[in-house]
């Protein structure tokens, strides 16, 4: 996107430059992959930039957040259909959050992985409502116009999300100790220690890997329970942690870790908290497809502290 500043197409550049960060947040929130959410963002400027009657527009931010809601609600519905034939539990793509903790957002809202998650199995609607209002905090009669409905629906849909979310979710734990529970996990991991695993689980603990069938490592169906988890850990300690290396990232504004093997990444590990003791939920990404941006954080990382 380039063009002479001070003509009709350098404005238009400017302006969608000034909105893409919020564009890609509802995007990402929306579909959950940063692939998807950049195809968003990249049609609503094809079509900003074609758009034969911009100087009409009198609130650009509003236009091309609705436009950007709009194409996102298709967009599940294609997502969804690949979604349905996907190998084993699906989870977001992590996103790096260090420079941006909030995706361009007010809040950081339906940004961490367990968000995501359940906004995964809500409609469409349900989904663009939440994120418009939690992480955005726009006012109901502003979603109401970017969903076609009427203002007490809105309020209808974000209620439903809100309850979903707080259904699955008990307390939010801070980051100091959600990172502090992570690397307790990681030594436990690490050394097999069974019992020291089972002391940082939460009773109802579960775990999801995201292997998308390409995987071996990653199992097609969660792992639920306290002992079960714990063991299932346990058992590929021996194998799996050899001569890895892990590399601590802000994913989702959340503490987590790459796994690499000989320069190439395996895995991205986080974890949810059910309080500052206990750990409730594990979330592996081993997708190939869903490692190359986190990934590339931990490289960029690298050369810039190499001497």
């Amino acid at each position: 996107m380039s063009g002479p500043a001070g003509t009709d197409l350098g404005k238009a550049v400017d302006d969608f430059s000034a909105q893409k960060g919020r564009l890609f947040g509802i995007a990402y929130r929306m579909l959950g992959t940063v692939a998807d959410a950049e195809d968003i963002v990249q049609d609503v400027w094809v079509k900003w930039q074609s758009y034969a009657d911009r100087d009409s527009v009198r609130d650009v931010e509003a236009f091309l957040v609705t436009m950007t809601t709009r194409q996102a609600i298709n967009a599940t519905q294609t997502a969804r259909v690949r979604r349905e034939t996907y190998i084993g539990p699906w989870l977001p793509e992590p996103v790096d959050t260090s420079a941006d903790p909030s995706l361009g957002a007010e809040r950081a809202a339906a940004l961490e992985t367990a968000v995501l998650v359940v906004l995964e199995k809500m409609t469409p609607t349900e989904r663009a409502a939440f994120v418009l209002r939690e992480a955005f905090d726009y006012p109901y009669g502003r979603i109401a116009e970017v969903l076609e409905i009427k203002e007490p629906a809105a309020r209808k849909l974000v209620s439903r999300a809100r309850q979903a979310i707080e259904s699955d979710r008990r307390v939010s734990v801070d980051t100091v100790h959600q990172r502090r529970l992570l690397a307790a996990f990681l030594n436990a991991a690490r050394a097999g220690e069974f019992d020291e695993l089972e002391a940082l689980f939460a009773t109802d603990v579960a775990s999801y890997s995201d292997g998308g069938g390409a995987v071996r490592n990653a199992s097609r169906i969660p792992v639920f329970g306290r002992t079960r988890v714990a063991k299932y850990v346990a058992a590929f300690a021996s194998h799996f942690w050899t001569g890895v290396a892990i590399d601590w990232v802000d994913a989702n504004g959340r503490a987590s870790v790459v796994i690499s093997c000989d320069g190439a990444p395996i895995a991205w590990l986080g974890v949810g908290a059910a309080d500052d003791e206990t750990i409730d939920r594990l979330y592996w990404v081993f997708n190939p497809a869903k490692l190359g941006h986190i990934a590339h954080v931990v490289a960029v990382a690298g050369e810039s502290a190499a001497p």
